[in-house]
């Protein structure tokens, strides 16, 4: 009896080991699924949908890839007009952008006629931007912000906040897009009630305000 149940262990250890040798990957398959599943889900996590498209960079035929440019990071979006009495805003913007840019911030412009304020050349509008007031931050091209014919993003901000009713209506986008600060034409983008909000948005618990 002793010999017969020998033999039986005997047989059970030798087909266990020619399965190994055989099918070594069948042990580790569940294992390797989940780093796959892990893996696709973060290629696949994407940006907030407002930034989901390109538009084209302001006296440029650069397509700037808002997705990229935007993912994981709290936006300011900012409707500009060349003419505009707020136009010395760019200013504000601009030292918000050198302030913050590295703790994630991004600061994008979309510039507008919507209001009638805009320059008619573009290359004009360029160089109020970039000559006048040094803008650094991502400029881009004209497009509508309000009604039917908005922009991608400025639709999706006109429905979930409230449409800009003037140039220089800011936005605060948090980095995953699902809350959204609106501030009006007055607000100075350097005023307090902006700069908490900023601070919010990137985990700054402690810094001095600036007004």
């Amino acid at each position: 009896m002793l010999a017969t149940l020998g033999n039986q262990v005997t047989r059970t250890i030798y087909l266990l080991c020619i399965t190994l040798m055989l099918c070594p990957s069948t042990l580790w398959a569940g294992n390797a699924n989940e780093t796959d599943a892990s893996s696709n889900t973060d290629e696949q996590a994407g940006c907030a949908a407002l930034f989901d498209h390109s538009m084209r960079q302001l006296h440029s035929q650069q397509q700037i890839d808002l997705c990229a440019l935007t993912q994981g990071k709290p936006v300011l979006v900012v409707n500009t007009a060349s003419h505009c009495g707020f136009t010395p805003q760019f200013k504000s913007l601009e030292a918000l952008h050198k302030s913050y840019q590295e703790r994630g911030l991004v600061v994008i412009g979309f510039a507008s006629d919507d209001f009638n304020q805009e320059a008619k050349n573009e290359k004009a509008a360029a160089n109020i931007c970039y000559i006048n007031y040094g803008v650094s931050f991502i400029m881009l091209a004209p497009s509508s912000v309000k009604g039917k014919q908005a922009n991608p993003t400025f639709k999706v901000l006109g429905e979930k906040s409230t449409p800009p009713n003037w140039n220089f209506n800011k936005y605060l986008v948090s980095a995953s897009g699902q809350t959204i600060k609106h501030f009006g034409s007055s607000v100075e983008p350097t005023s307090s009630e902006i700069i908490e909000a900023i601070h919010t948005a990137l985990n700054i618990e402690s810094a001095a305000l600036s007004n």
